[in-house]
């Protein structure tokens, strides 16, 4: 009886882990609700921090247009390499999912100019 026991058991055991293993293989082929073919956006390439030699990575961005970039900065939507062109739409169609235009923090408002105290006055 004791052998039955066992065996039962060990053929559930086996059952129990095969389901585990094939669950755990369908969610990792799944993909997740709102994954999409666009990259995350901490692997995308800022155009407003991104280095000469990280622009140069993306498809068609030489040293000329990476320096153009850089000197055309700040941008803000990656749209505006188009729109300033910079480069031509059809280069942006290849590099847009690589590329982001990072929000640029709100300047500092200016110092305030301190008051000059009047002259005092001589009696």
């Amino acid at each position: 009886m004791e052998a039955g026991l066992n065996r039962i058991f060990q053929m559930g055991s086996v059952l129990v882990l095969g389901f585990i293993g094939a669950t755990a293989s369908a969610q990792a082929q799944t993909p997740r609700p709102g994954a999409g073919s666009a990259a995350p956006q901490s692997s995308l390439i800022d155009i407003n921090s991104a280095s000469r030699d990280d622009l140069m990575t993306l498809e068609g961005i030489g040293e000329v247009k990476a320096d153009a970039i850089i000197r055309a900065r700040p941008f803000k939507a990656k749209t505006e390499l188009v729109e300033r062109r910079l480069i031509p739409e059809a280069l942006y169609e290849k590099i847009a999912d690589k590329v982001w235009a990072k929000a640029l923090p709100p300047a500092p408002p200016p110092p305030r100019p301190t008051p000059t105290p009047a002259p005092a006055k001589r009696t």
